[in-house]
């Protein structure tokens, strides 16, 4: 039987939110290891002069813990 562990991460980019959960992945994956999937919670953006300027992501990440 494996036991997973979810985390909460928020990260952005300046490109997408498909970059920015991306981006989450990747700083996640350089403290936890066995990351199974990743699930965005919400999606919000900043706006400057009615531009997109950052894309924010909120995400679940869920990875096995071992012994």
């Amino acid at each position: 039987m494996s036991v997973l562990k979810v985390i909460e991460v928020l990260a952005n980019s300046t490109k997408s939110w498909e970059d920015a959960t991306q981006n989450a992945i990747n700083h996640a994956s350089k403290s936890v290891k066995g990351i199974k999937s990743a699930f965005v919670q919400s999606q919000s953006a900043v706006i400057e002069n009615n531009d997109i300027t950052q894309y924010r992501v909120n995400v679940k990440i869920t990875f096995e813990v071992r012994d």
